[in-house]
C-alpha cells in the first residue's frame, strides 16, 4: 500500500498545501506535481464530470510524486463516491453538506474498515488502491484507517452542532463553507458579509481549540496572512476554472485595448 503522505504531515503537524482541480486530465496533474509546490491536489468530483476509470488515472498521475489526493464528494451517493475514491487511489476525502455530528460519523464510517475495532463500513474489495489484491489484510485496513476524513462546515445546523462535530472520533481537518452558508442562512451572494466572516472565525477558533485542524480556501497568497494569524496551517490555493478564467480574462482585455489604439 502505498504511503499517505498527507497524513504523515498531519501526524508530524506540519503545514499543507494543496490546490483544486475540476478537470481529470492527468497532464493537469503533472503540470501540478512538476511544479513542486503543494502537498495534494483536490479533486471537485461534487462538482465535474467524471467517470471511474479517470479517477484511477488521476491518481496515478499523482502516485508519480511527492504529494497526495484527495476527492471532495456531494452529500449523495456520498458512500459511494468516497468509496470507489478511496478504491482508485485518493487518500484522503472532504464531505460537503455535513448538517450534523450524525452526518459527521458517518463520514468516517465511510472511510474505515468494517471491523468491530473500526465500527466502519468499508468491506473488502478488489480496488486499485490493493494493487491487484483482493483486500481484507492487516495492511488493507491500516490503510483505510490513514484516510484523512475532512468535513465541510457550512449549515447553520452544523454551526450549531459543531461542539459536537469537533468531538468525533476520526475527523481530521474542517473547511468552512462561506458560500453554502451564506445560501443556507437567506443571504445567497453575501459569502463576505460581516456576519458570514464572523461564523468563520468562531469555526476556526473552536476548531484549533478542539484540536481539529481547520483548512483555508484562498485564491492568492495575499489573503494568507489573516488566516495565519488566526493559527490556521492548512491552505488549499487556487482552482483550475478561476485561474484560467482570470488569465483569459485579463489578457483578453489586455489584448482588446491594444486594438483599440492599433
Amino acid at each position: 500500500m502505498r504511503t499517505n503522505l498527507l497524513r504523515q504531515k498531519l501526524n508530524a503537524g506540519q503545514p499543507t498545501l494543496g490546490t483544486r482541480v475540476h478537470n481529470v486530465w492527468p497532464a493537469i496533474v503533472e503540470a501540478i506535481g512538476h511544479s513542486g509546490m503543494f502537498d495534494y491536489v483536490e479533486f471537485l468530483a461534487e462538482y465535474a464530470p467524471f467517470d471511474l476509470p479517470a479517477l484511477d488515472n488521476f491518481c496515478r498521475a499523482v502516485e508519480l510524486f511527492e504529494m497526495s489526493a484527495i476527492i471532495k464528494v456531494e452529500a449523495e451517493p456520498r458512500t459511494f463516491l468516497a468509496q470507489r475514491g478511496v478504491g482508485a487511489g485518493f487518500q484522503g476525502v472532504l464531505f460537503a453538506d455535513v448538517r450534523s455530528a450524525a452526518d459527521a460519523r458517518e463520514c468516517v464510517r465511510i472511510c474505515r474498515p468494517d471491523s468491530p475495532q473500526d465500527g466502519g463500513n468499508f468491506s473488502v474489495a478488489m480496488r486499485r488502491f490493493t494493487y491487484m489484491g483482493y483486500g481484507g489484510t492487516p495492511e488493507y485496513a491500516e490503510t483505510l484507517r490513514e484516510i484523512v476524513v475532512m468535513v465541510m462546515i457550512e449549515k447553520q445546523s452544523a454551526v450549531d452542532e459543531l461542539d459536537e462535530i469537533l468531538a468525533v472520533p476520526g475527523i481530521d481537518m474542517l473547511q468552512w463553507g462561506p458560500a453554502d452558508y451564506s445560501l443556507n442562512i437567506g443571504m445567497p451572494g453575501e459569502a463576505k458579509h460581516p456576519k458570514v466572516r464572523a461564523v468563520e472565525r468562531q469555526v476556526i477558533e473552536k476548531a484549533l481549540k478542539a484540536g481539529v485542524p481547520p483548512r483555508t480556501e484562498i485564491n492568492h497568497p495575499s489573503e494568507a496572512a489573516y488566516y495565519l494569524d488566526l493559527g490556521v496551517r492548512h491552505f488549499n490555493l487556487g482552482v483550475d476554472l478561476s485561474i484560467l478564467f482570470e488569465w483569459w480574462r485579463s489578457n483578453g482585455q489586455a489584448m482588446r485595448q491594444i486594438f483599440e489604439k492599433a
